[in-house]
């Protein structure tokens, strides 16, 4: 299972960045008006709050788990989380914590 947690963190950085990347070429560089465009309609503020609410859990989980277990490399989901997104910092998070031991 590592491998695949391996395999989904890639994924989850590439294939988001890729949309992220177009509408950015074809709207300008201007992070509010992406922030607004998350906003336009019910559906798309509901999917915001949701990653919003699941980041901010995983946050709490990676930096608990990490005080506890001493493995500072793991931090390095959140900042993946919160750049990239939750499908890349989950299974990163995932992929460092199965480590063999």
């Amino acid at each position: 299972m590592r491998f695949v947690f391996l395999a989904l963190a890639i994924w989850g950085a590439i294939h988001p960045m890729y949309y992220f990347i177009s509408w950015f070429q074809a709207n300008g560089w201007d992070i509010m008006a992406m922030v607004d465009a998350w906003h336009v309609n019910a559906a798309t503020s509901g999917l915001v709050w949701d990653l919003t609410i699941a980041a901010i859990a995983l946050t709490l989980w990676v930096i608990v788990e990490t005080i506890r277990t001493k493995e500072w490399l793991r931090l390095i989901a959140i900042p993946a989380t919160f750049c990239i997104g939750v499908s890349c910092g989950l299974p990163l998070y995932l992929f460092l914590r199965s480590k063999p031991a």
